[in-house]
């Protein structure tokens, strides 16, 4: 399987940027996805989770009302977006792709990570 994820940059503070990750090597609707971040001296957390059929997902509390999750399942897609971004979102963001039909934050359950993309908020 091959994550390949894109769409991080610099961003002042309030901005918006929207994640994307490509997937390929396995049936990409079968499986739920998510998305992790990992700040410099911190461990990976878990960020947002989408179902395989898009129909459920859920969030860090510390994102909840300022990112989305979706996903294009004809286009082997998954998307995060994210509002109102602030310094503390600063970290390598991850996508992975779950061996579970269903939503989880637990990184077990995830089988497969992309290379990662960095997101820097300036304050």
């Amino acid at each position: 399987v091959q994550l390949q994820a894109s769409g991080g940059g610099l961003v002042q503070a309030g901005g918006s940027l929207r994640l994307s990750c490509a997937a390929s090597g396995r049936t990409f609707s079968r499986y739920a996805m998510g998305w992790f971040r990992q700040a410099p001296g911190r461990e990976r957390e878990f960020v947002a989770t989408i179902s395989a059929t898009g129909d459920m997902a859920d969030y860090a509390d510390s994102v909840k009302g300022r990112f989305a999750i979706s996903r294009d399942n004809p286009k082997n897609t998954v998307y995060l977006q994210m509002n109102s971004l602030k310094p503390e979102d600063t970290a390598v963001y991850y996508c992975a792709m779950s061996r579970f039909h269903n939503i989880g934050s637990w990184t077990g359950r995830y089988d497969d990570w992309g290379q990662g993309t960095l997101v820097t908020v300036s304050s």
